[in-house]
């Protein structure tokens, strides 16, 4: 890694605000919304998603699907910047249309993913995910799961940030790509 790529890295980390306790007991919450609040941090982030993302080797990534909630905070202005349509994965009842859908496990509760499932085409699309947190695995697991569904292909997941002591990185059949690990 470059001494550039190193200087945004240490930025990004500098950013994200740590709340101890929150939402209940025991939770450690790691807060990516300092990130917006200074443009020249977002843009590392955007530049070094962009970065991973463009190094991928062939086939070409044709979508960029952004998980709720906070997914779609990173993933519209990266596909922008890549030129790639924006694709949703949502909470259960969100989306019109047809579409599937799978339960998943967080690391205080559970929800319902769904993705129309014509929003992967063609047949075999190679698509990267988006989100803010990497923690147990569970929701990239189903986004994964619903991207394969539709017919799609993940080449990776890019996240900001990865709680590595979950062990969500063995949860997933993708790469994953981390900004910063706590």
């Amino acid at each position: 890694m470059d001494t550039k790529s190193e200087k945004r890295l240490e930025r990004i980390k500098n950013t994200i605000r740590t709340y101890v306790n929150f939402p209940k007991e025991g939770i450690v919450f790691r807060d990516v919304f300092p990130l917006f609040q200074d443009p020249s941090v977002l843009e590392d982030v955007m530049a070094l998603f962009e970065e991973h993302i463009r190094s991928l080797a062939p086939p070409k990534v044709g979508a960029i699907i952004g998980l709720e909630s906070r997914g779609f905070l990173f993933g519209p202005t990266l596909a922008l910047r890549l030129g790639l349509p924006f694709v949703p994965v949502r909470k259960a009842g969100k989306l019109p249309g047809k579409v599937v859908s799978a339960a998943y496990q967080l690391e205080y509760g559970s929800d319902r993913f769904e993705l129309q499932e014509s929003s992967i085409t063609p047949a075999g699309l190679p698509v990267v995910i988006v989100d803010d947190l990497l923690a147990t695995g569970g929701s990239l697991k189903t986004a994964i799961k619903l991207v394969e569904q539709c017919g799609g292909t993940v080449r990776s997941a890019a996240v900001v940030i990865e709680l590595a002591d979950l062990a969500g990185r063995k949860q997933v059949s993708s790469p994953v790509f981390a900004l910063v690990q706590y």
